[in-house]
């Protein structure tokens, strides 16, 4: 889900950033819709590598945590045993009942998992595909950018820029708000946030083609 908002985001913005920039130097739709076409295809093979490398490197530091943390169970369980009492004392639980909790957690079989993950922060049966994660981007970052491609080339001459723009505003609104949901932060916050990125992007590329226009 991640992946695939993020990536519907990135196709929005990107393609958005495109088109207007070129639609600033040019009224050529053929000119606009294939600069559009070719930034939809570039992104969409970048995101798609860019999700599957960056899933697996986080795997790899992952499965480096877990041999570390293994090596340190079998050279000295007490010290994470202790350290995981730490943790929890600071959370405000008294020293005698953190000590006592971190001592029948790590009782368990699966003391590994619970070290890792009181430890490095992640839960080591939790795996995300990286695989699913690439085809998410590949999927969601066209099906983003068609919003923009389809504005700036069907709206009337005279409206076209302004009707990209507006739709381009919605769009941004949309994902960023789902992304803050997902993420759990502040939606309306996070929304804003996206639009106003979005805005100033279409400004500098508008701004940039203008310079070129004819």
């Amino acid at each position: 889900m991640r992946a695939s908002v993020m990536g519907a985001n990135d196709g929005i913005l990107s393609v958005a950033g495109i088109v207007i920039g070129v639609a600033g130097a040019t009224n050529n739709n053929a000119a606009i819709l294939l600069s559009g076409l070719s930034g939809m295809l570039a992104g969409t093979v970048s995101m798609a590598m860019g999700e599957y490398v960056s899933v697996n490197s986080q795997r790899d530091s992952e499965k480096r945590a877990i041999q570390k943390e293994q090596a340190a169970l079998a050279t000295n369980r007490q010290g994470e045993i202790d350290y995981i009492a730490n943790q929890y004392h600071a959370t405000g639980i008294s020293p005698a009942l953190a000590a006592k909790a971190a001592t029948e957690m790590m009782a368990h079989e699966d003391s590994l998992d619970i070290a890792v993950r009181e430890r490095y922060g992640f839960d080591p049966k939790e795996e995300t595909s990286a695989v699913a994660a690439a085809l998410a981007s590949m999927i969601a970052f066209p099906t983003g950018s068609i919003l923009p491609l389809v504005a700036i080339t069907f709206f009337p001459p005279a409206i076209k820029v302004i009707a990209t723009v507006l739709a381009v505003i919605f769009a941004l609104t949309f994902t960023g708000y789902a992304a803050a949901v997902l993420g759990k932060a502040n939606p309306w916050k996070a929304a804003l946030r996206n639009v106003v990125a979005g805005i100033l992007t279409m400004i500098v590329t508008y701004g940039i083609g203008s310079l070129f226009a004819r």
